[in-house]
């Protein structure tokens, strides 16, 4: 594998010159991706020089141990060194998804349970929303239909990160994990005899797509607006605010009601569209290439669950990679990294060996 580090040095180094060219940043969309690429190149060329200078320093030090036995030892500990950054590198030059130095569109919905769904639902989008604040993203509410008892029938939410992130550490690089249909185990707040009972909410992740990954032709569009419903006051419930977008070729369907205006609710619509058109694409080119992507909630039904939340154990387990762990209540106030990490070694290891490295 390493061999092809000789030609992403040639490319960090243009991108340089790339970088260094003002003109670049006259297109907000191509600089992004410029600097997304050169993160990415960046973080391979820090650990294929580290690798190197490990060998180099753990060279000199077998030859100055022919006399000198501490040279020997450290000679040693530099091969152990060694082997964790050749780890390291590997992983790095591993193919990796072209979503995952995007940002993320989430949608959480109610399944299975009816209003305890829909609290679920809301937990589920509190727990997103602080994971996104520990790993300094903004998140914003594009829609949400809100249930009788303050939870969600359905809500869609945009996570962004600030500047450019590092490989992997982009939104849709970790929240992409969280696709599927998350079952939970409680007494809820409705039930009066004290019974466990048993929901489940639906969870899924796309990238947020620019305006140049997709290419929408309005002629495809059928645009209808309709009065709001549910909670925002006078002006929202009042006017013909809401916007109900078909994407007639595809017949895909988005409406947006949360806010004032008309046009607000169509330009937040149009970024739910986008990304729900990438998705399809991509999910479309990788099953031609026989390389399907992990597949993501179809029907928000508990045997299709990736995740089970049991409050009455404190136990979260994620049913793909067999994490568990017992500190639920850690983990519903956004300390997700742990389940996270599990799925993202599970996938690294999966591509290795389809890579036979």
């Amino acid at each position: 594998m390493f061999e092809a580090v000789e030609a992403l040095i040639a490319e960090h180094a243009a991108l340089e010159d790339v970088l260094a060219d003002p003109s670049l940043h006259a297109d907000q969309a191509r600089a992004r991706k410029v600097n997304q690429r050169y993160a990415e190149l960046s973080a391979i060329m820090r650990a294929y020089r580290e690798w190197q200078r490990l060998g180099d320093d753990a060279t000199a030090a077998r030859e100055l141990g022919a006399d000198d036995a501490d040279f020997a030892a450290e000679a040693g500990q530099l091969d152990e060194r060694r082997a964790v950054a050749e780890e390291r590198l590997r992983h790095l030059l591993i193919p990796r998804d072209p979503s995952d130095g995007k940002d993320a569109i989430l949608e959480v919905k109610s399944g299975e349970g009816g209003e305890e769904s829909a609290l679920f639902a809301g937990d589920l989008l509190r727990m997103y929303t602080r994971y996104a604040e520990q790993h300094g993203w903004t998140t914003e509410i594009l829609d949400a239909n809100e249930s009788d008892l303050g939870g969600y029938k359905s809500v869609t939410v945009a996570v962004k990160a600030k500047g450019t992130p590092a490989p992997g550490d982009a939104p849709y690089a970790l929240l992409k994990f969280e696709a599927g249909v998350h079952r939970v185990q409680r007494v809820p707040v409705t039930e009066s005899q004290g019974r466990v009972h048993t929901s489940a909410a639906g969870v899924l992740v796309m990238p947020e797509a620019e305006p140049v990954d997709v290419s929408i032709d309005e002629k495809d569009l059928r645009i209808d607006v309709f009065r709001s419903s549910g909670p925002g006051g006078q002006s929202v419930n009042t006017t013909d605010s809401a916007v109900r977008i078909t994407h007639v070729p595809t017949g895909i369907v988005v409406s947006c009601q949360n806010e004032k205006s008309q046009l607000q609710n169509r330009e937040q619509a149009m970024r739910i569209l986008r990304a729900r058109l990438l998705a399809a694409a991509q999910e479309e080119a990788d099953a031609e290439a026989s390389d399907a992507r992990r597949s993501q909630v179809r029907t928000v039904d508990r045997s299709e669950r990736i995740r089970t939340y049991n409050y009455a154990e404190n136990r979260i387990s994620d049913h793909r990679t067999g994490y568990k762990a017992y500190n639920l209540d850690q983990v519903l106030d956004g300390a997700l990294d742990p389940v996270i990490e599990s799925c993202v070694a599970a996938d690294m290891a999966s591509r290795l060996e389809a890579l036979g490295a």
